[in-house]
């Protein structure tokens, strides 16, 4: 007597069987896509904004870090003259 699974598996075996479970499946398949698409829109949109957040402070580090160079350089001529 075969158990639960292997009699589950022999009739997911045929082709035919294949091809009605997923034509079963595919409203349940969008009727979730539908539900969530808002969401991934959201996530989307927020990671952009995140990246251009970061470059933003990137861009604003490197302006302060080469104004800090700039004036010890200064400091430093200043100093040996």
């Amino acid at each position: 007597m075969k158990n639960l699974r292997d009699t589950c598996i022999e009739y997911l075996q045929n082709e035919n069987t294949k091809n009605t479970v997923k034509e079963m499946m595919k409203p349940l398949g969008i009727l979730i896509y539908n539900e969530i698409y808002i969401y991934i829109w959201i996530i989307a949109i927020y990671n952009i904004f995140f990246m251009v957040m970061i470059l933003a402070m990137f861009f604003i580090l490197l302006k302060l870090l080469n104004k800090h160079k700039l004036k010890e350089s200064i400091l430093a001529q200043l100093i040996n003259n």
